[in-house]
């Protein structure tokens, strides 16, 4: 599991309303990309929504760079569409020394996987 977590990474959710059971329509989101040192509970399995574990797609608005990403867990501390990723989704999109970066974001559908 750890080497999946590297490879695909796994992203903190800022806090929103999370009862919608399907997407019917793509919203785009932008805020801030963070990262944060995964470890007990940052990439847990005490899913609480029904978002979690569900594929995002990640864009570095300064750079273009793209990634994707699997929904773990909340953001308590972030805001609006603001992500808090681990080190290696990070990596994809910047360096970890530039420590937080503009992006957007949306959902993929459901069922869809990379």
């Amino acid at each position: 599991m750890h080497d999946f977590f590297h490879r695909y990474g796994c992203a903190n959710t800022a806090r929103w309303n999370c009862t919608t059971s399907s997407l019917d329509k793509r919203t785009t989101h932008t805020g801030e990309g963070t990262w944060f040192e995964v470890g007990t509970g940052a990439c847990g399995y005490t899913d609480t929504d029904r978002n979690c574990n569900q594929w995002i797609y990640i864009t570095n608005t300064a750079n273009g760079q793209t990634a994707y990403g699997k929904t773990r867990d909340e953001c308590e501390s972030c805001g609006s569409g603001d992500l808090d990723m681990s080190p290696g989704l990070f990596e994809e999109l910047s360096t970890l020394d530039t420590g937080e970066i503009p992006i957007s974001w949306h959902f993929m559908n459901k069922d869809w996987s990379p």
